[in-house]
């Protein structure tokens, strides 16, 4: 299921026109914000989706009935552009687990690039619920390629891959490629995408304008 948080008017619109805007990408400490706030309501639109249980809850003049989260998910990131993103993820699920990968782009001779997964950090996934971030889903190739890796450590139950901006051709890859129990949220949908891999309109290197630029 693909779930396109955009489409209804909201803040989250806002703070994705700041994210593509060329002069407000100038103040990075604003870009990583709003990537953190994205991850916040994000967090709040899965929390709808996931299973609750009735408790009751001892307050100062007696007693309420209150429906909690029944488990906590894992939430893996792809690093570094990942991380902001993490961050607002994890301040509302904030009792959850984490994973963290490294994976990057090695460009070939002929123009077109391999994916490598070079590090994880990850606890034990069976059956658990897991959260899947990465703020640009371009092709889906490295979505696809860490979530095999994360499967080393065990099946999850449900799994959310969420992004900011995605690719039309990385929505259509991620939905032929990964299991049935996926649910993919997006928050904006690019039509174009460059034979590099780049997503447009898009925004730009997530991880750059948010940590600065790499050789």
């Amino acid at each position: 299921m693909v779930i396109e948080l955009g489409k209804e008017n909201s803040l989250l619109n806002q703070f994705i026109s700041e994210m593509r805007d060329v002069k407000a990408q100038q103040d990075s400490m604003r870009f990583r914000r709003n990537v953190e706030r994205i991850g916040e309501i994000c967090a709040y639109e899965i929390s709808k989706k996931l299973s609750w249980v009735n408790k009751e809850v001892t307050t100062p003049l007696g007693t309420a009935e209150m429906n909690v989260l029944k488990e906590q998910p894992v939430i893996a990131t792809i690093l570094r552009a990942g991380l902001p993103f993490h961050h607002g993820l994890l301040s509302f699920f904030d009792k959850a687990e984490n994973a963290f990968i490294s994976a990057y782009r090695k460009h070939t001779v002929n123009g077109g690039f391999e994916v490598h997964v070079e590090y994880m950090a990850c606890p034990d996934l069976n059956n658990k619920i897991l959260i899947l971030c990465d703020p640009m889903l371009a092709s889906g190739q490295s979505v696809e390629l860490v979530f095999k890796a994360l499967k080393r450590n065990g099946v999850p139950k449900h799994i959310h891959i969420v992004s900011i901006i995605a690719s039309r051709a990385g929505v259509d890859y991620i939905q032929k490629h990964l299991p049935n129990n996926a649910n993919l949220w997006v928050c904006a949908i690019d039509e174009e995408l460059t034979a590099q891999s780049y997503i447009v309109p898009g925004l730009g290197d997530a991880g750059d304008l948010a940590y600065g630029e790499k050789l």
